[in-house]
């Protein structure tokens, strides 16, 4: 005999019942938090920001998911959740660079770090990483589709204490993506390597040619950003981890190094991209 068919009541007392589960599971995780900080002494601000692990989280996510829910519900549920507890764990403002618009910002670090991180606005790039630096352990967003008139900002990555790109955002790549405004996140240096899939490079050139761009395109490589400077040309580049500087470098001799070296700035996950 087949089983009568579930009321209306029966379905609401199980939304219900999986709602409370929920619950329960956050407020578990919020335990296990306790306990990790108790553990790790991670109750420190930049102590708790694992780039590497939040990207393997949310590609399973996306590979995993399916049904009714919308990807951009299930990746902003998670987003929220993963930024929320990190911030618990140690407390860290994002600093966004507000030079193109701050509404497509805001969605972004909204999107990605919820509303219970705060969110701190600036005018241009440069004051973006210097508040990093001068920070214990806050994040900085900068967009990426600027024009040349940003200037070389990625020069103030430079150096072995200075700020450095943790992650490249969203990482979650599909069509009319919530928030698909591409951006880099920045850091004071990490004390664990982080995500090394993708590394970012700085370098001064004499200028820019066609046989260099078609080398770094060879090497699987990406022109991240350029800005005219009174020795040349400033370059941002995006290398695949496995590749060294050397060949960066050998890559972009058609346009002249003037014998200075290229400068690692940071790092982040290759992005994961779903077809839609």
């Amino acid at each position: 005999m087949t089983e009568p068919a579930p009321t209306l009541a029966d379905l609401r007392r199980e939304i219900d019942r999986i709602d409370e589960a929920m619950h329960r599971l956050l407020m578990e995780r919020g335990e296990i938090i306790d306990r990790l900080i108790a553990t790790k002494g991670t109750a420190q601000s930049g102590a708790a920001f694992r780039p590497d692990r939040e990207a393997s989280m949310m590609r399973a996510l996306a590979e995993r998911h399916r049904g009714l829910l919308p990807l951009d519900t299930a990746e902003g549920i998670w987003r929220v959740i993963i930024a929320t507890f990190t911030y618990v764990q140690a407390p860290f403002s994002v600093h966004a660079d507000i030079s193109g618009g701050d509404a497509p910002m805001r969605d972004s670090a909204r999107f990605h770090f919820g509303f219970t991180v705060p969110y701190r606005q600036h005018d241009a790039a440069p004051s973006v990483i210097a508040a990093v630096a001068a920070s214990r352990g806050d994040l900085g967003l900068v967009r990426l589709d600027q024009g040349a008139s940003a200037g070389a900002w990625w020069r103030r990555l430079e150096g072995t204490d200075a700020p450095k790109v943790i992650a490249r955002l969203p990482f979650i790549e599909r069509p009319d993506h919530p928030a698909g405004t591409p951006v880099l996140v920045v850091s004071r240096p990490l004390a664990s390597p982080g995500a090394r899939e993708v590394v970012l490079y700085s370098a001064r050139l004499e200028r820019w040619s066609g046989a260099a761009a078609e080398a770094l395109a060879q090497l699987g490589g990406e022109l991240v950003g350029s800005a005219g400077e009174a020795q040349g040309l400033s370059v941002l580049a995006a290398l695949p981890g496995s590749l060294s500087p050397s060949q960066l470098a050998a890559a972009l001799a058609p346009a002249g190094l003037g014998g200075r070296p290229v400068v690692e700035v940071g790092s982040h996950a290759a992005r994961f991209s779903v077809g839609g």
